[in-house]
């Protein structure tokens, strides 16, 4: 491969593109694109390695489980426990950063398309608030989803030939290409929260309360009650953060800074459990309506466990973003 700049000739011809001193607002509309699309990508990763450890874990026959008659009889590795946790933590949160990427592009085409300029300003604030989060999270979820794909495998996992490792190394650079997912979480809090105040993620937020508020009226419903006690702790911790950045960003920003990955992770966690939390009560309501199909029962059963297992963790990332600055901004004795 060879470059050549004129060298043979009268030298290199340069194109303005558009006007003068605006290209780096011009390389942003392709980046912003393309980080949307990476996130994505890492979406697609996450549930194709979900799908071969799935397949693989209903083959696979190691130890015993007790039969109809109580005796032991020998199983598929996906009736042991951690094994189903591991897949369904695979499933979850696979649904999760899915329902994150369609929320933002149904968001982007009406800030494109809407008809009432307001609003159509009001969703482009949203998208350009979400996307570094739909890139960075999503793509660090596909990560950890695949090298759990490894984990279901176990030592065959390790092998080149049963194509686990194969996800690991395709989402391992989603997180590192179109600006790394530390440079997400630094816009996030820099040119997105802290900039406008916290606007966007305020109108979020209220977003999230409106659905708190339909959740209460099922309370008589166990999944439900649960998954609604854990989103109204994460809405609360992501507020938290986030006045705690826009307050400290101004006089330190390298404070904010520091915990720029873990607001980005809050801010996943918290939208990824409010789309799961709405996604249980569609199903609720189909199933109670009389409709019934194992993906409805299925997607109770995630989102269930999105709100348990992953959702709840919401209130120790809000402390690690108000809190873990102290640590990391100390002076090193010894160096970083």
């Amino acid at each position: 491969c060879v470059l050549s700049f004129g060298e043979a000739g009268d030298g290199a011809v340069g194109y303005l593109v558009g006007e003068e001193n605006r290209g780096l607002e011009y390389m942003f509309t392709m980046m912003n694109n393309a980080r949307l699309a990476i996130g994505i990508e890492g979406v697609g990763v996450a549930e194709h390695a979900y799908q071969h450890a799935r397949a693989y874990a209903g083959e696979r026959i190691q130890g015993q489980v007790p039969g109809a008659d109580g005796k032991p009889v020998p199983a598929t590795i996906d009736r042991h426990p951690d094994v189903q946790r591991m897949l369904l933590s695979m499933r979850a949160r696979t649904e999760a950063t899915r329902a994150l990427a369609y929320y933002t592009g149904a968001a982007l085409d009406i800030a494109r398309h809407h008809s009432d300029p307001e609003i159509r300003a009001q969703k482009q604030a949203l998208v350009d608030m979400l996307i570094p989060v739909v890139k960075a999270w999503s793509t660090d979820s596909g990560i950890d989803v695949a090298n759990t794909a490894v984990q279901v495998f176990g030592g065959a996992g390790y092998i080149e030939e049963s194509g686990a490792p194969q996800f690991l190394r395709d989402v391992r650079i989603a997180a590192i290409y179109e600006g790394t997912n530390g440079i997400q979480a630094l816009d996030l809090v820099g040119r997105k929260i802290a900039r406008d105040g916290g606007a966007a993620a305020q109108a979020l937020v209220a977003e999230m309360r409106a659905l708190d508020t339909d959740l209460g009226e099922h309370s008589d419903i166990e999944d439900l009650n649960i998954i609604q006690e854990a989103l109204q702790k994460a809405i609360g911790a992501l507020e938290e953060a986030t006045a705690w950045v826009v307050e400290t960003y101004p006089k330190s920003p390298d404070s904010v800074a520091s915990g720029a990955v873990p607001y980005l992770e809050l801010m996943g966690t918290t939208t990824g459990g409010w789309l799961m939390a709405r996604a249980a009560l569609a199903a609720h309501k189909r199933l109670s309506g009389g409709e019934d199909s194992p993906f409805l029962r299925e997607k109770m059963r995630s989102s269930r466990f999105f709100a348990d297992q992953i959702l709840i963790r919401a209130p120790v990332l809000a402390a690690t973003v108000t809190r873990g600055w102290a640590a990391v901004m100390r002076e090193s004795a010894t160096g970083p």
